[in-house]
């Protein structure tokens, strides 16, 4: 009879978590069912800026049902000090308090709630609700903005700006050089479309207890923003997040509709729940504005000479969100000079905030159209041109990568594109009425490693459970928490369940940064490992002893439950039967990852970084400017692969965002209103099916036993890097037209 095979790190796993999401069993912060419950619907703000002069309640309380309005004139208690407000990704400024007073500071934010026994008693009377402002001159115009802008002060203990490090003479090797690119590139804001809208349940026990089913990227830190904000004490505050629809950044910070459900709860002492609508969700969280002004010098034989970069983003008023934008071009070629500059605008809107691969989406797809256009003005192949120029160390930080394969993907990828059949003149390729074009481009993101915790309990009926209060914010947690159980303890998955999403469960950070796969999964190995330390203590009780005298688990080889020492395959213990005759019911451990000190000095003096390169074909109508994407190849450079089909679907989900990005998103303002105007699904463009045909990921094989325990390196945010870029460089090679707005509309095709 042949042994099991062992399913563990490097299997293509099916999501642990796919029949009950496919079934409607997985639910979600809207979806739960609470005794007594009421329901909230919010009223928003008419204008950008200004205060509120009245606020007019009476047919909105004559509403059958209607249990009662909050506002700023009513509201229950909360604190006044921002520290109290603080999340886990606090933004340095005044953290938005909803109705904190009557001050107005961005269209559509929540002014008041109407809470009823029923959701559409509860619409129907936020929309009898009247308010009479006294406006004030607003502006959400980012070209306005500029105006205003203002370069952070370097260390400065009231914001999170980290300077780019500067080398050499930017500025006199840039005007020596004999081939030069200027130019000044931009993108629009761009709205996180999740499926699921923003929502929070609050399940009022009594005495000040609440359990809050909330949709957020870490559970953790709704609970302690709750718990301060609101007096509550974090004891007394539980946070549920088992399922997120749809992450992206937006759902990092605790959204306004958690604060809002949470004050209806504590003033009525009714559980209450809260959801956005669709229009809403344009209320808070957007990649920021952004315009990158870059000059590049080279020698005549097309090696750098000169890098410089200044750019500036937008935010908010009332915080001060910043993002690394010039360092990534700085930090991925060799380069003696280099300069960059940072600037943040500030504008009438909600704060801007992180969204999938923050600052590196923007910054690397900006320097990855004018390399191309160096490359170009170089007359050198584009692929050539970034090899010829390729750095075997972080060029910023003068810091050696723990691994960096990207030469490999350059070559895997070309090779499955076919890139060397690539015509190098721009409008040189053509089939029927339509251009061809091939672009590519190099993404870059980090390897990052948080502290996170987990739990590992093995019960004599041969199940284990693993848990954290990390998030699965659609990326595969569950499955990779039970697939590094599986490989730990030699179980197989249908034995193994995963918790997550739970303030109660091992502290975890925010789900986040691609750094999910790497730490929670080197938390629950640890964890394993100390149940199997356990188990090996009491196997000595075994009759006959097999495994007397191994001294640690490292000799074993944990396979179809059962532990095996390596160099002599007889002497093996079922883990049951040394439960067994341990007397033992259950194992539990709990254990902490974190980078601890060989970690912190390694951080310090070596780069971790994710790598990839992209190539995309793009067809454009000569006539209409239309342009389709018919094939993408993505190689990428990102450590161990825990399972090679959940990474798949991250490193597809992120090319189709970037395609979005490409020729897509965009939210558009009204000036004289200050607000934004295609706010729904209907007029907010996202890629659909009929857009994204072909797409091929390779995953280039980078062992890096340096970069995290598990030598995971995250896929997360690579998978969008700089595709935007080979789209844009795609097509200029289709049709010889440069346009550096994005996204890249028929109407900028037809003008350039």
């Amino acid at each position: 009879m042949n042994a099991p095979q062992k399913v563990g790190i490097g299997t293509p796993l099916s999501r642990v978590d796919g029949i009950a999401k496919v079934t409607g069993e997985a639910r979600y912060a809207a979806e739960y069912r609470v005794p007594d419950m009421l329901y909230g619907v919010a009223v928003v703000s008419a204008i950008a800026k200004g205060r509120i002069v009245s606020i007019e309640e009476e047919a909105a309380r004559s509403v059958p049902g209607v249990v009662d309005i909050l506002s700023h004139l009513n509201r229950p208690k909360h604190a006044w000090m921002n520290r109290s407000w603080k999340d886990e990704l606090q933004i340095p400024g005044e953290p938005f308090k909803a109705f904190h007073d009557d001050r107005i500071m961005f269209n559509a934010q929540p002014i008041a709630v109407v809470v009823a026994q029923t959701f559409e008693a509860a619409r129907f009377a936020a929309s009898l609700v009247e308010v009479a402002y006294d406006a004030e001159p607003h502006n959400i115009d980012f070209e306005t903005s500029l105006a205003e802008k203002f370069y952070p002060k370097p260390f400065d203990r009231r914001n999170t700006f980290h300077p780019p490090k500067n080398h050499g003479n930017a500025e006199d090797a840039f005007a020596d050089a004999p081939l030069q690119h200027v130019a000044e590139y931009h993108h629009s804001v761009e709205h996180h479309m999740q499926m699921e809208m923003h929502a929070s349940t609050v399940h009022w026990h009594g005495d000040g207890k609440v359990t809050i089913y909330d949709k957020v990227q870490g559970p953790i830190t709704s609970q302690e923003l709750v718990a301060s904000a609101f007096g509550l004490g974090a004891k007394n505050v539980r946070v549920v997040n088992a399922y997120v629809g749809g992450g992206f950044g937006g759902a990092l910070r605790p959204q306004w509709q958690l604060q809002v459900a949470t004050m209806a709860a504590i003033q009525l002492e009714r559980s209450v729940r809260v959801v956005m609508t669709r229009s809403q969700m344009f209320s808070h969280a957007h990649r920021p504005e952004c315009t990158y002004a870059i000059k590049l010098g080279a020698n005549a034989d097309g090696t750098l000479a000169a890098v410089l970069g200044d750019a500036t983003t937008s935010t908010s008023r009332f915080e001060q969100n910043m993002e690394d934008i010039v360092t990534w071009g700085m930090i991925n070629y060799a380069c003696p000079n280099i300069q960059g500059s940072y600037a943040i605008a500030p504008r009438d809107t909600y704060t801007s905030a992180d969204m999938r691969a923050p600052g590196a989406v923007t910054g690397m797809t900006m320097f990855e159209i004018a390399m191309d256009e160096l490359a170009y003005k170089a007359g050198l192949d584009p692929l050539a041109f970034r090899l010829l120029n390729y750095s075997d160390i972080d060029n910023m930080n003068r810091k050696p990568f723990t691994s960096k394969a990207l030469r490999e993907a350059y070559h895997e990828g070309a090779e499955r594109f076919g890139w060397e059949k690539r015509s190098p003149e721009p409008r040189s390729m053509k089939e029927g009425r339509e251009l061809i074009g091939w672009g590519m481009a190099t993404g870059l993101w980090e390897a990052n490693f948080s502290k996170t915790s987990a739990s590992a309990k093995l019960t004599a009926n041969g199940h284990l459970e693993v848990a954290s209060a990390t998030s699965d914010i659609g990326t595969g947690t569950y499955t990779v928490m039970v697939q590094v159980a599986a490989d730990t303890l030699g179980l197989s998955p249908d034995d193994i369940t995963a918790r997550l999403g739970d303030s109660d469960l091992p502290p975890a950070p925010v789900e986040g940064g691609s750094w999910g796969a790497a730490s929670t999964g080197a938390a629950v190995q640890l964890a394993c490992q100390s149940v199997a330390k356990k188990l090996l203590k009491v196997a000595d009780k075994v009759k006959g002893r097999p495994l007397h005298e191994v001294g640690s688990i490292e000799e074993l080889e944990f396979s179809g439950g059962e532990m095996i020492k390596r160099d002599d395959p007889t002497r093996r213990v079922a883990l049951l039967d040394a439960m067994r005759a341990g007397g033992l019911d259950v194992i539990e451990a709990t254990e902490t990852a974190s980078p601890g000190i060989g970690g912190m000095i390694s951080l310090a003096t070596k780069a971790r970084n994710t790598h990839s390169a992209v190539f995309v074909e793009a067809r454009v109508d000569e006539d209409l400017d239309q342009v389709r994407i018919t094939r993408v190849v993505v190689a990428v450079a990102a450590g161990r692969i825990i399972n090679p089909k959940t990474a798949r679907s991250q490193i597809l989900g992120g090319v189709v965002m970037g395609i979005g990005m490409a020729l897509h998103e965009e939210t558009m303002p009204d000036k004289a209103l200050g607000k934004w105007i295609n706010h729904s699904f209907g007029e907010y463009h996202v890629p659909a099916h009929a857009d994204i045909e072909e797409i091929d990921v390779i995953f280039v094989d980078e062992p890096d036993p340096e970069v995290t325990p598990l030598g995971v390196k995250g896929l997360g945010e690579i998978g969008i890097v700089s595709v935007a870029a080979a789209v844009a460089n795609a097509i200029y090679h289709a049709t010889g037209k440069r346009v550096r707005s994005l996204p890249i509309t028929v109407d900028k095709l037809l003008a350039a």
